[in-house]
């Protein structure tokens, strides 16, 4: 196991990842701000740049940026993270949004929403980012099936598994619970139809477009490819998540 680091989201069983504003509200938004509404039949002829992000305030101190995809989520945590604005507290990304808490007291909402929407939107670079080896001993309940449901062989689905480095996009549904993009387009497979009662912790599982980590057991309705010993929430380490928002993320096969 290799770690560059000093040392979460798998949704509820049966639901999808979050990909609405409300995942991260505690309210439901303010107000937009009037930069971020459509323009009137008006304003048709002027001519626009790319479309900026809509924000909107959540309380007095947070604001909500909506994206297009998940790509755009990740390019705006970067470079938040890489260049912190001034008061700006806590940085959360989810499927679509990116959630800002702030001290008000010392940055006026405004002169935040300016400068978020100044940021740039390219996709990350590709080695930026922590990277973080993940061990799986490929013997899951479910790779037959995944093999199946793929129509490739269980050999052809680990070497497939391993043979991508993945991104934490956001974290979520429990502590350490990374959500994982950037996996083998052919691995993309749904659901269980029947959630698990209890998925064992330490279960590398794919649902959909991602991969995961189960960081200890719990319910759970991803399909399981394999299990890893190494320990994805410790709370006795300075950092107790293992994966965070940005990380890189390569999974190596034992026996």
């Amino acid at each position: 196991m290799s770690v560059m680091r000093n040392p979460d989201a798998e949704p509820d069983a049966d639901a999808s990842p979050p990909t609405e504003a409300g995942r991260h509200a505690t309210a439901p938004p303010e107000s937009s701000d009037p930069a971020s509404t459509p323009a009137s039949p008006a304003d048709a002829s002027v001519p626009t740049t790319a479309p900026r992000p809509a924000v909107h305030r959540v309380g007095r101190g947070a604001l909500l940026v909506e994206l297009d995809d998940l790509t755009q989520v990740q390019a705006l945590h970067h470079s938040l993270t890489a260049d912190r604005p001034e008061a700006v507290d806590e940085i959360v990304p989810a499927a679509r949004t990116v959630l800002i808490s702030f001290d008000a007291d010392r940055l006026a909402a405004d002169r935040l929403i300016t400068e978020l929407r100044s940021r740039d939107l390219s996709p990350v670079p590709n080695r930026e980012g922590t990277l973080v080896e993940i061990p799986v001993s490929y013997s899951g309940p479910d790779l037959g099936e995944v093999a199946e449901l793929t129509g490739l062989s269980e050999q052809d689905v680990v070497r497939r598994h391993c043979g991508r480095e993945y991104r934490v996009a956001f974290c979520g549904f429990a502590p350490g619970f990374g959500y994982l993009v950037g996996g083998d387009p052919l691995l993309t497979v749904p659901r269980r139809e029947t959630p698990r009662v209890r998925v064992p912790g330490g279960s590398v599982a794919v649902a959909d477009e991602f991969s995961a980590v189960y960081p200890r057991d719990s319910p759970g309705g991803w399909r399981l490819l394999g299990r890893t010993e190494l320990a994805l929430w410790q709370t006795d380490r300075p950092e107790p998540a293992l994966l965070t928002p940005g990380d890189r993320v390569r999974f190596r096969e034992v026996r």
